[in-house]
């Protein structure tokens, strides 16, 4: 069969439970074929093609039917497009023919017509009429507001007609669907058809006669559904069988789904899965973790790898009784393929080298793209059966980009949230994905998006307003918060919620703080006391430079390098006197993309201590592996200067662990920043240096290794006070609370599409 269906007050109407069993019966069923009928131009629809809530339609009838595209590749469906091209005079004929009736041509996109607003004293003049006709065309007037001129004979009913001889179906395979008079020449009664409950009055006395036509009780989808089983589509009982309910409710009032879980599953060594801490010393987990410390309930999503099917697999696993004990780790099972397709090749090969601007180091392979979409509908289906009624469900970064659409179908009453950890780029960076109407269509199944900094808000509107039309519902000043003007990702006003015609998506800039009593508490043991001790006696009388980073292209590690080998070069009187010490964490075994990059760095490594190091003092010391957290912030404590210049990135929890440890112990290190970091915007009191200007990257770190103790003490107090203020239960506190926060209104008149 073919539904051919109007859009606005029809297949996009109703009540959600019904929408969402239409939609799903749809897809449920390859042989019904579907197709928009609307007034809309082609170029109004797309947006549609990126909500992925909704069935994707095989055809495409835009303008009044003007426009006949398939809806996979939107490319004409010919010969039945040439048949129409034919008919039409062309724009500027029409513009020229009706210059003398003062009509106001809608501001909307429009092909193959002229689409003018029109009263209905002006529609009744006969010198209108007269000129549609010396031109060859048809006038369409609606809701005594809409006129439209279009090719003669050309129209949603003749359209419509046309697709059904092409594809060779009678007139009962087909059930077309609408609601006002733009609808009845669909409904003229050749085809099976229903107007939907709540239908224009008009439409419903047209059509009172004709005895293949529905007059349905429900709106909307609810009135297809009605006609379904009315015609006997899909059998007596189909729609019955296919009417899907959404997934029962758990009981998790906040599911915080992450691509990871809170801890480390290991095989042990008589075979048995345990598990250990995260050992990432900066990672973002720890920092969530953090969140529940006070017993607060809920469930946390993530993968686990599980290959042997004769092996027994926990959904369920306490966390850590003792420290959560009302928190439950929810077990996403994955094979170790679907791993490291997901995460460990596509995210990082696919993803993360667009999101941090280095486009040109993308793969983009459409069959790993369909594995990205598996997982995440994995991670929804088992988020919809932890969440209660209502619940919160925080989803965390780009790994999860689509849960937000298979969540919203599945839990139409959740209350979702998307916080994303990684830079997010430009318009012209995000678009060369192949996949970005689906994603952003998915994010904008939200109610709620946050950032770390308004540049990346701003950032992420541009984008989507490249995907659908989008109304800005309300706006603010990112002063005094956030540095506004002398950074590269400084920004002075942010759009706070956009209207997308279904919901309103609201948006927040959220930079994530620190657990300060964990750095409190690494500082406070015994054994990095020792440490401490040891490496002051080490380094006495000798300057100490600390980076620390994963290895990634995005980090700037290698012209970090060259700068520091530039600074020893230009001021020979710092030899003996300062030492750069570099904790880079590996990657992943699999992930083969950095093993150029390790070489380089390598090479760089020994190239500046062969050609530097003196007896008894060597210029760089680079540890190549993860070091405890505890140990890390023992080098913290001790930095004279923190020397973090990534390329990109979204904000850089190093820099506040930094901030974190000189403060507590009343410090005076000086951190030298990339302004091309995320927490630029927010450190104020940093010194900021551009990575991409080796110059500046030498110039900065020696003005930081000189400068005056008493301004380095002020600028950590400052930076301390920031970064102890904005704490990690500050920046949850805020985030839940701007998901809870009522929508503001919109402001304005709505956008105008004819349907």
């Amino acid at each position: 069969m073919l539904l051919a269906t109007d859009l606005d007050g029809t297949f996009l109407a109703g009540d959600p439970e019904d929408r969402l069993s239409l939609y799903q019966t749809i897809a449920a069923h390859p042989e019904i074929r579907l197709a928009y009928v609307t007034g809309r131009s082609l170029e109004a629809v797309l947006p549609l093609l990126a909500d992925p809530t909704l069935p994707q339609p095989d055809f495409i009838i835009a303008d009044v039917g003007a426009s006949l595209v398939h809806g996979d590749t939107l490319q004409p469906i010919q010969p039945l497009q040439s048949a129409v091209d034919a008919l039409w005079p062309g724009e500027s004929q029409v513009a020229s023919a009706i210059e003398g009736f003062e009509l106001e041509r809608q501001d909307v996109p429009q092909a193959r017509r002229c689409s003018y607003f029109c009263s209905p004293e002006q529609a009744a003049n006969p010198a209108l009429l007269d000129a549609a006709r010396a031109l060859g065309c048809d006038l369409l007037y609606s809701a005594e507001r809409y006129l439209d001129f279009l090719p003669q004979g050309v129209n949603k009913g003749s359209s419509l007609k046309a697709l059904a001889d092409w594809l060779e179906l009678d007139a009962d395979q087909v059930l077309a669907a609408g609601d006002t008079l733009n609808d009845l020449s669909m409904l003229s009664g050749e085809f099976k058809g229903v107007c939907v409950g709540q239908s224009e009055a008009g439409l419903l006395e047209a059509t009172a006669q004709h005895s293949r036509s529905l007059h349905a009780e429900r709106p909307g989808c609810g009135g297809i559904l009605e006609a379904f089983a009315h015609f006997g589509f899909l059998g007596a009982h189909g729609i019955a069988a296919e009417r899907r309910q959404a997934a029962q409710p758990g009981k998790s009032e906040l599911v915080m789904v992450y691509h990871r879980l809170p801890y480390e599953e290991y095989r042990g060594a008589d075979g048995t899965l345990q598990r250990r801490r995260p050992t990432s010393p900066n990672g973002i987990i720890p920092t969530l973790l953090s969140f529940f410390g006070d017993g607060r309930p809920g469930s946390w999503v993530a993968w686990a790898v599980h290959e042997d099917d004769n092996e027994p697999f926990d959904t369920h696993t306490t966390v850590d009784a003792e420290r959560y004990p009302k928190l439950t780790a929810a077990r996403v099972k994955l094979s170790k393929e679907e791993v490291d397709i997901f995460y460990k090749r596509f995210s990082k090969e696919a993803f993360w080298p667009t999101l941090h601007t280095f486009w040109e180091r993308a793969t983009f392979n459409e069959d790993d793209w369909q594995v990205f979409c598996k997982v995440n509908r994995a991670f929804a289906e088992r988020t919809a059966l932890e969440a209660a009624e209502g619940a919160t469900v925080w989803l965390h970064d780009y790994n999860l980009w689509m849960v937000p659409a298979y969540l919203r179908e599945l839990r139409p009453d959740l209350r979702i949230a998307f916080f994303h950890h990684t830079y997010f780029p430009s318009a012209d960076v995000f678009n060369v994905l192949p996949w970005r109407r689906q994603i952003i269509g998915s994010l904008l199944q939200c109610d709620y998006v946050g950032f770390h900094i308004p540049r990346q808000v701003e950032n992420f509107v541009d984008v989507a307003r490249g995907v659908t039309p989008l109304q800005t519902v309300s706006r603010q000043n990112c002063a005094p918060r956030f540095i506004t003007y002398g950074c590269a990702v400084g920004l002075e006003r942010m759009t706070t919620a956009v209207d997308t015609g279904s919901r309103v998506v609201k948006l927040g800039a959220h930079p994530v703080g620190l657990d300060i009593d964990r750095v409190r508490s690494a500082l406070e043991n015994p054994k990095i006391r020792e440490m401490m001790a040891r490496l002051r006696e080490e380094l006495s009388g000798v300057k100490l430079i600390l980076s620390v980073e994963r290895l990634d292209y995005t980090k700037g590690i290698l012209e970090k390098l060259n700068a520091y080998e530039r600074l020893l070069e230009e001021n020979p009187e710092l030899l003996g006197k300062v030492t750069l010490v570099t904790v880079c964490v590996p990657a992943a075994k699999e992930m083969t993309i950095y093993d150029e990059l390790q070489g380089q760095i390598e090479q760089a490594v020994g190239r500046i201590n062969g050609r530097f190091a003196r007896i008894g003092w060597t210029p760089l010391q680079f540890f190549f592996r993860s070091l405890p957290f505890e140990e890390v912030s023992a080098w913290y404590a001790m930095a004279d200067v923190m020397w973090i210049t990534p390329l990109r990135d979204g904000l850089n929890l190093v820099a506040k662990e930094f901030v974190a440890a000189q403060g507590l112990l009343g410090g005076s290190g000086v951190l030298v920043l990339s302004e091309f970091a995320g927490a630029a915007a927010e450190l104020k009191g940093a010194l900021l240096t551009n990575p991409h200007d080796p110059a500046d990257l030498t110039q900065t770190c020696y003005l930081a290794l000189n400068l005056p103790k008493a301004e380095a003490q002020a600028r950590l107090r400052q930076l301390f006070d920031i970064v102890s203020y904005n704490d990690i239960r500050r920046w949850g506190d805020e985030f839940l609370a701007g998901v809870a926060e009522e929508a503001p209104q919109q402001e304005g008149a709505p956008l105008v599409l004819a349907s």
